[in-house]
Parts: structure tokens; sequence; C-alpha cells
């Protein structure tokens, strides 16, 4: 067993419930859960949908709201003028170039307004299934510090992981690394005392 093998079985280990945080019930609602995610925590996203989702539930639903209307259910999220722009523009191309359903591939789902590859892997992985690795910040981070794959951008690191683990593990790995990120390997302060993966670490064994 090499040591991919090795970090991916004790995350198993770990997280084995790790599932999505974001709250959805259509790919829809979860592509448009994913734009307004950017530099925005989930809860803070599940809060504002839960409220937005009662009324604007589908594109056809969305886009009878105006971009202020939109960015004042959206605004506790951040870059809120953006991303009403690119909800809205996003829902036109799904009722126009897609009849109204949102895009089951990455290739279209990359043509979306706001949809760039993280965001496309996303919900191409949680909605559809697919085989994707989305690289979010945790995932990078973690992904470096475990030396799983090395890369100053993401999708370096997205190229290197999927080398380094099976295309059947992509979207689960995706999970698994999320759920480290938030809950031992923390940005600033990474709990390494309590990481069970500490002898696998790169980053660790570097500042030791």
């Amino acid at each position: 067993m090499n040591t991919s093998e090795e970090i991916l079985k004790e995350l198993e280990k770990l997280y084995p419930d790790a599932k999505p945080a974001l709250h959805f019930r259509s790919p829809y609602e979860l592509l448009v859960a994913v734009v307004l995610s950017a530099q925005c925590t989930d809860e803070r996203v599940n809060k504002v949908t839960k409220v937005l989702f009662e009324h604007y539930d589908t594109p056809e639903k969305m886009i009878a709201l105006s971009q202020e209307e939109l960015e004042k259910y959206i605004f506790s999220c951040g870059f809120y003028h953006n991303k009403a722009k690119h909800i809205l523009s996003a829902s036109r191309d799904i009722l126009e170039k897609f009849g109204g359903q949102v895009p089951e591939t990455l290739e279209e789902l990359q043509t979306l307004a706001g949809v760039g590859r993280k965001t496309a892997n996303v919900v191409y992985a949680v909605a559809f299934g697919g085989d994707a690795i989305a690289v979010d910040t945790h995932v990078f981070r973690v992904s470096n510090r475990l030396g799983l794959a090395s890369g100053n951008t993401p999708q370096k690191v997205e190229e290197g992981l999927q080398k380094a683990i099976p295309k059947e593990l992509w979207s689960i790995a995706h999970h698994y690394l999320i759920w480290h990120g938030r809950r031992v390997c923390h940005s600033q302060k990474p709990d390494c005392a309590g990481c069970t993966l500490k002898e696998f670490c790169a980053d660790y064994k570097n500042r030791v």
C-alpha cells in the first residue's frame, strides 16, 4: 500500500459519513448554492438559500427577480453583485440553451455564467454522480500539506490528485479532504498533535 492509499484509508475511517455540507433538493439548487459559496461559509449559504429557495427554486422563478431584488436575498454571502449577475445569467442560459435543465457534462456546465471548473466539478460529481475532484481552499491546502498533490494553482492540484487517487474515488476523496480541512488541518493553526495523518504528512515531517 502506497502513501496515497494509506492516507485515503485513514480519511475514510475518520469521515465515513462525509457528504456535501450545502443543502439542496435539485441540481439547480446545488448550482446556485455553489455559486454563492465562493468566499463564504456553507453555513451562511444554507441560511440564505433556505429563504431564497422557498420562492425561487427553479431557473424560471429565479429570472422573475431583478438583479437588485436577488442581491437583497444574497447580500450576506458577499460579492453579491457578481453572484446575483451570474445566477441570473446562468438561469437564462439553462432555460434558453438547455431546455430548463442543468447540463450534465463538465464542458456544458462551464459554459454557464459564473461557473468555473471548481463549481462545475462539484455539480457534476454531486448532482450527477460524475467522477471529479473540485479543488476549493480546503482541498488545495490539505493536499499540498499532506503531499497528496503539489501545486500552486487549483488546476495543478486537481491534476495531481487525479494521478494519486483512483478515478472511482475522486468524488468521495474531495469530501474527505474538505472535512479534514475543516475539522483538523485548519488554515492558521492545524491540529497536528491530534492528527492521525501526521505520520504520512509531508508538511509535518518538514516542520518537526
